[in-house]
């Protein structure tokens, strides 16, 4: 709450709330109850926001396991890339099967009339900047 915006300003948020229903389900972080309660504690949340009239946009840019390891090598063979790769990048995506399945379920769960999700086909960077731009932009003109 302490990080929602306040009318009339804006706010991008990386996974943030979503964690629970992710990573720690994926490394065991919670419990099984408690990141299964997540998603409507999730929804609820964003209905309040909604509610007060917070225009909420989601992506998930998805690419593809062939495109992420690709990126994955990029950045450690650039020198001013490398800090975007660590090794709990590399054990992560070994559990790539448990990630897809918690995405998955995540975005079933957590998609709802007044938050819903645009899946973004991030493989081609360009294409994904521009898709995400024109649904912000689309969105937000339909919501003011």
């Amino acid at each position: 709450y302490r990080e929602i915006p306040e009318a009339g300003h804006i706010a991008i948020f990386d996974r943030s709330w979503y964690g629970r229903v992710m990573v720690e389900r994926v490394e065991g972080f919670s419990t099984e109850e408690q990141w299964k309660r997540a998603y409507n504690e999730i929804n609820e949340f964003e209905e309040i926001l909604a509610d007060f009239g917070t225009i909420i946009v989601k992506f998930w840019l998805h690419i593809d396991e062939k495109e992420q390891l690709k990126r994955f090598k990029e950045r450690e063979r650039t020198s001013h890339k490398q800090w975007k790769i660590t090794p709990d990048d590399w054990r992560n995506r070994e559990k790539w099967g448990e990630y897809s399945e918690a995405v998955d379920e995540m975005l079933l769960k957590t998609h709802t009339t007044h938050a819903p999700w645009t899946i973004v086909e991030a493989n081609d960077k360009k294409y994904a900047r521009l898709k995400t731009l024109k649904t912000l932009v689309e969105t937000i003109e339909k919501e003011l």
